[in-house]
């Protein structure tokens, strides 16, 4: 094996929107507890965009708080929470180079991906996570620590990545599809917190029986607070809402309808948090501002009734939010690169009777899903239709609706364009707390559905890496571009402009390539081109870029 220099190329966010190619960037060797990677390859993200615009303020940039000791994280150099200068990239293949004495579950010379969502390592707001307050994969060397890598239940945040018929850069787009696929798999909460605190606020309606049929069919909280205006008749625990913490509530109850005070009831929501209006027959006389990125980053969820009883909210959740028999289905911004991944999973999952309809600004990048996608929906005998939203939407109600943007206005025409009983999945990160106006009235009314996700979860992993391994998905279809570590940061702009239909995969190891579309290999890289199925990427075609790029 080649000898580990004493620096190395890395890509590093050193501030918002600065992005810089550090071309002496420190390599840190392990402790006893850690292990030193060699990144073979590691894929672009529209999250990376997130990291870069929001730096130090996203969710998962912050300290950690819980879940690992003060003094533990002190000895891990590749710790960057707040300010430091990080190195971004969460979708990686990693080999291991190095490892310390002291590691017990991992070997020099093996290869893994990474699940880089690292839940119990509680941060402000979210989770610790690889990529974000713990450097990433847009380097050529990666450190990681052992303590970090197995959770607390024993399992490994790496996966192997075995040698094979697949190309190294199929196992490393596992995470990203893995996080397409969360956002079906996620368990839903459909019941109360029973550990948990509730908040009622009552405008109006709720007599004394008000939650007796919630609480015998759902659950009963462990405390409850009661806000009751000074014009109503109930007695509480305050007359406002200006007198309850905020962000303590699990369940939050608002017998009303009158909008400033819904705006008001998402600073109360705990992480998780259930909101459930119940209009009491009475409608709400505007659009309601709702911060819609609490759905995505902090998990709270929104339901409501028009009529008494918060028990028939309750209905509305979905235990799974699945495709279901016969859906109509709009991804909106199909044709980017975690677009493309919604629109082949949905395709392939066995589903019956379902219409997808992709939706994008461009038909150049709609031309190019459509030769992978069209495809899979003859095979499966399902409906595929595509459309640009600058020369007109489908006039159809949707069952399910994907939204790709992070624009809080998609999210307001989904309701406005959802059947009864919609679900819609904003799988787009806007960030926390922001969001946009939407007509409440509507999405009650419908009975819609509204929820978000972020990361993956390992078993999200496991169900995509053997789909994978089984051959039922080729996540290689949504590679678009290749480049070396030079690369990188055009790559990352080129993302945030939408310029290319699907992935951009960075090996370290190929110094001096630039972005090199696939669609332009036969210009500049014939030998590699040659190796391609069909335009798309091949272990084949892999291998002869790598060949290529070989270090002396």
């Amino acid at each position: 094996m080649t000898a580990i220099p004493s620096t190395q190329h890395a890509v590093q966010l050193v501030g918002p929107d600065k992005l810089i190619l550090n071309k002496e960037k420190g390599i840190s060797h392990p402790n006893e507890h850690q292990v030193l990677c060699k990144v073979i390859v590691v894929g672009l993200c529209f999250s990376d965009l997130k990291l870069l615009k929001q730096f130090s303020e996203h969710p998962r940039k912050s300290e950690v708080l819980k879940g690992l000791e003060p003094e533990v994280l002190k000895e891990i150099p590749s710790y960057v929470p707040g300010e430091a200068p990080t190195v971004p990239g969460h979708e990686p293949v990693v080999e291991i180079v190095e490892a310390g004495s002291a590691v017990k579950n991992f070997k020099v010379g093996e290869r893994y991906f990474v699940q880089a969502d690292w839940r119990w390592l509680a941060t402000t707001s979210s989770n610790a996570a690889f990529g974000y307050n713990f450097e990433g994969a847009l380097q050529e060397y990666v450190l990681l620590d052992e303590r970090i890598l197995i959770s607390p239940e024993g399992e490994s945040m790496l996966l192997p990545a075995p040698a094979g018929e697949r190309a190294i850069s199929a196992f490393g787009l596992v995470e990203p599809w893995a996080c397409a696929e969360c956002s079906y798999q996620v368990k839903e909460r459909t019941r109360i917190k029973e550990d948990g605190r509730m908040l009622i606020v009552s405008e109006t309606c709720a007599g004394a029986d008000a939650t007796d049929e919630l609480f015998a069919n759902y659950g009963k909280p462990s405390e409850i607070v009661k806000v009751c205006p000074t014009e109503s008749e109930c007695k509480g625990d305050a007359a406002s809402l200006d007198e309850v913490d905020d962000n303590t509530f699990d369940d939050i109850i608002y017998f009303g309808h009158n909008a400033d005070t819904m705006e008001k009831l998402w600073a109360k929501s705990a992480k998780g948090a259930l909101i459930n209006l119940v209009l009491c027959g009475g409608p709400i006389e505007r659009a309601v501002y709702s911060p819609m990125g609490d759905t995505h980053y902090r998990g709270v969820r929104l339901i409501g009734t028009t009529g008494s009883n918060p028990a028939d909210s309750m209905k509305t959740i979905p235990a799974r939010p699945e495709l279901r028999e016969g859906d109509s289905i709009n991804v909106v911004g199909a044709a980017g690169p975690m677009g493309v991944m919604h629109v082949i999973r949905n395709l392939s999952q066995g589903v019956p009777g379902i219409t997808l309809y992709a939706g994008d600004l461009s038909d150049e990048r709609l031309e190019a899903l459509s030769k992978f996608a069209a495809p899979v929906a003859e095979a499966n005998g399902l409906g595929y239709k595509t459309y640009n939203p600058k020369t007109g939407t489908p006039d159809i109600a949707f069952n399910y609706t994907v939204v790709m943007a992070p624009i809080p206005a998609l999210v307001a025409a989904a309701v406005e364009n959802s059947a009864p009983g919609g679900i819609l999945n904003l799988f787009a990160g806007i960030a926390a707390g922001k969001g946009g106006e939407m007509d409440m009235q509507a999405y009650i009314e419908k009975g819609l559905y509204l929820f978000g996700t972020s990361g993956s979860l390992m078993s999200d992993m496991k169900i995509v890496l053997g789909n994978v391994q089984s051959g039922k998905l080729d996540t290689n279809v949504s590679v678009a571009a290749v480049a070396g570590l030079d690369g990188a940061v055009d790559g990352i702009r080129r993302v945030e402009r939408q310029e290319v239909p699907g992935k951009i995969m960075i090996y370290p190891q190929c110094k001096g390539l630039e972005i090199t579309l696939l669609s332009e290999l036969n210009k500049k890289l014939p030998e590699v081109a040659a190796k391609l199925a069909d335009g798309v990427w091949t272990k084949e075609a892999e291998a002869a870029l790598l060949a290529q790029y070989a270090e002396a």
